[in-house]
């Protein structure tokens, strides 16, 4: 004789076990009970269907709904690990809601992103972008999804903008370096016009304006890759001759990597001769030797962060901006300038 198979608990199971009604399981499950029902009614809720095991029927849900709850992640590349660790923040709270998720990277890196399907508003719910101008997601937007912009420019169109604090990165890496007593300054910049790299730029500029003494020898413009770094910084040094700068502010990781080669194949080191540092905190700042200093940005919680942001908005919930603290890493790339 085989056994029962035990029946999968209902939303009605969930409201006997927390002693509340269908419809308020239903408000609170969905994410709709703010100013409906109260925290503990809606934690007593949360914690029975916890107990119980109970999970949506999506299926279901999505039929009388007339659309499923899923999200376009949109990001400007898959091979840079800081878009791989916000996807992996926006998935890890997006299962918690039981939101499907579609990874799309855009085929034109920061530029205008296709519409992926026929009609994406007839396909998803919302959009969650990173790094890339609202104008540039028009195709995906064109239904009136909400959207939730990371790591880009705070925009009135936008239904909220959740940014690492890139301005006081900046500021972190100037004050780290002119307190060791650097006062000639390149700046390997990303040839990436978006907003996070133009912020950088500023700040920079701005930071070094306000100390005497202090001033940007050079700014070169580079891809970002180990080998655009090699080049751009390849070129600075070159140029400067016995005047080079000694410390080189690098706009990502990837690009200071490059520089650290540079500076290293001119029969120079780091960081007694140059200091170099690099923004981001990916894996190979710590895989290198000397590791980099460099700026720790939190990009899984900035993808967590903004698919909880994106969530309300799905609901018609008013946008925002949040601006998420960042950290300076000070490892062995930076170091007192040496000589006059």
């Amino acid at each position: 004789m085989s056994d029962a198979i035990p029946s999968r608990p209902t939303s009605r199971d969930v409201a006997q076990h927390a002693g509340v009604s269908q419809a308020t399981v239903s408000l609170v499950l969905g994410d709709r009970w703010r100013g409906r029902v109260s925290p503990a009614r809606a934690e007593a809720v949360r914690a029975a269907a916890r107990e119980l095991g109970y999970r949506p029927n999506l299926a279901a849900r999505s039929l009388r709904l007339g659309r499923s709850r899923t999200v376009l992640v949109v990001v400007p590349s898959l091979t840079n690990e800081f878009f791989a660790r916000m996807h992996a923040g926006a998935v890890r709270v997006a299962a918690g809601e039981d939101v499907g998720v579609v990874l799309y990277p855009s085929p034109e890196g920061v530029g205008p992103a296709r519409d992926p399907f026929a009609s994406a508003s007839a396909t998803l719910d919302g959009v969650l972008a990173s790094s890339m101008a609202v104008e540039a997601l028009a195709a995906l937007r064109e239904g009136g999804l909400p959207l939730v912009m990371l790591d880009s420019e705070p925009h009135g169109t936008a239904s909220a903008t959740v940014n690492p604090d890139i301005a006081a990165g900046m500021r972190l890496v100037a004050a780290h370096l002119l307190g060791l007593g650097h006062r000639r300054f390149a700046h390997i910049a990303a040839d990436v016009d978006s907003w996070t790299f133009r912020v950088r730029a500023r700040v920079l500029a701005g930071e070094l304006a306000s100390v005497p003494g202090a001033r940007l020898v050079r700014t070169e413009r580079a891809p970002i890759a180990v080998a655009g770094g090699l080049a751009a910084a390849t070129r600075v040094l070159e140029a400067t001759g016995p005047h080079r700068p000694t410390a080189l502010v690098c706009d990502d990781d990837m690009l200071a990597v490059g520089a650290c080669k540079a500076v290293r194949r001119l029969g120079l080191r780091v960081p007694e001769d140059v200091s170099v540092t690099g923004f981001d905190d990916l894996t190979v700042a710590t895989a290198v030797e000397p590791e980099l200093t460099t700026v720790a940005l939190p990009a899984e919680e900035l993808g967590a962060t903004g698919m909880r942001a994106l969530l309300p908005a799905l609901a018609g919930g008013p946008a925002g901006t949040t601006v998420l603290p960042v950290t300076l890493s000070r490892r062995g790339s930076t170091a007192p300038p040496t000589g006059p």
